[in-house]
């Protein structure tokens, strides 16, 4: 290709159409030969830009009126210019066709993030039990979040789970201003307002508290949450209940121990501590020295439970209480997955799960 430019003889339509399909074909042969760098340079380029040289030749010596017929053609030739850079290899695929010995873009087929992984193997040691799964919404009224669970409002215990609260609730009663949950004990709730018992429910779920960010601690995290509500449930049911989950999820030879504890929704309520699975209760800096972790929270379901769930029914036009504590009972329990599954995985910091950082989650792959 020859970089002399011929003037024009002619500045009507014809010829100006004929002299532009001229240098387009041009700029066509320099998509095929040129890499994009190269194309981008001699036909754009500020100073000696094959564009710019033609530009001006032919304006230099154009008559008045014929000069604006040229600008409306030039601009046409940039644009078309511009968009053969942005796809060069489209253009170059067309002309040369396609290497085949270039390696094939590989698709890896997806799996489930560690924390789902984790929920659904809780899940599904308590479906083995017998228990049913539920779900609720993680947008909640103050009365299923709070009130029904035991935490009058003002309440120390409400102190701990510090929630986020939607705006503009400030008109509703204060039992049906919406929050983000903090728990997924409202599902309880929910589901024994709907249903008589018997009950046997695990509620997996998102919650959210305003808790600063650290290692072990995230204002989101994930929770599996139980519920067992009979006629003659005993404390003895609830520990012979987790301490086969808690076989199943770690291994047969783990232990279990339960330490008082306060929940407000359960009364008498207990810690379970699991026997360290790094050090096998000898004592380790994973557990501290203790031989012991602490795991989850359990206990019985306290009566005021029981009475705010009868109000609601009763709201619904339910006429028997059909949760009377004196001829009922019922146990529950709470664990973070977050928690379990940086047990399992010897995770050292609770951020890694929500990083996105490929090279962590590939590890589950």
């Amino acid at each position: 290709m020859s970089d002399a430019v011929n003037l024009l003889e002619n500045y009507d339509d014809a010829t100006l159409d004929q002299a532009f399909q001229g240098v387009m074909a041009e700029v066509t042969a320099d998509v095929a030969g040129m890499d994009a760098e190269a194309f981008r340079l001699h036909w754009l380029g500020r100073k000696q830009g094959r564009l710019k040289t033609i530009s001006e030749a032919w304006l230099k010596s154009a008559p008045a009126e014929a000069r604006k017929p040229l600008g409306i053609r030039f601009n046409q030739l940039k644009q078309q210019i511009e968009a053969a850079l942005e796809a060069p290899a489209a253009a170059t695929a067309q002309i040369r066709g396609i290497d085949i010995t270039l390696p094939g873009a590989v698709r890896a087929p997806g799996v489930e993030h560690p924390l789902l992984k984790t929920m659904h193997e809780i899940v599904q040691v308590f479906n083995h039990l017998g228990f049913g799964t539920n779900t609720g919404p993680q947008v909640e009224t103050d009365f299923y979040n709070f009130e029904a669970l035991n935490f009058p409002p003002n309440h120390p215990a409400r102190d701990t789970q510090d929630t986020l609260i939607i705006a503009n609730q400030q008109s509703k009663p204060a039992r049906e201003r919406l929050l983000m949950r903090t728990h997924t004990s409202p599902v309880q709730i929910r589901t024994m307002v709907e249903q008589a018992p018997p009950v046997r429910i695990v509620i997996p779920g998102k919650v959210h508290r305003n808790d600063a960010a650290d290692a072990t601690h995230s204002p989101i995290f994930h929770q599996v949450e139980g519920l067992c509500v009979d006629t003659n449930i005993t404390f003895s049911d609830l520990k012979g209940t987790l301490d086969h989950a808690m076989k199943a999820l770690f291994g047969s030879a783990v232990k279990t121990r339960f330490f008082p504890s306060f929940f407000p929704f359960t009364e008498p309520s207990a810690d379970v501590q699991i026997s360290c699975i790094f050090c096998g209760g000898k004592g380790c800096r994973k557990c501290k020295h203790s031989g012991w972790i602490e795991l989850l929270g359990c206990g019985m379901v306290d009566p005021a439970v029981f009475a705010a769930v009868n109000e609601q029914r009763a709201l619904a036009g339910e006429t028997e209480p059909a949760y009377d504590p004196a001829k009922i009972s019922g146990f529950a329990f709470g664990m973070g997955v977050e928690r379990i599954a940086m047990i399992q995985h010897g995770v050292s910091d609770i951020g890694h799960f929500y990083s996105g950082d490929m090279r962590f989650l590939e590890q589950f792959a």
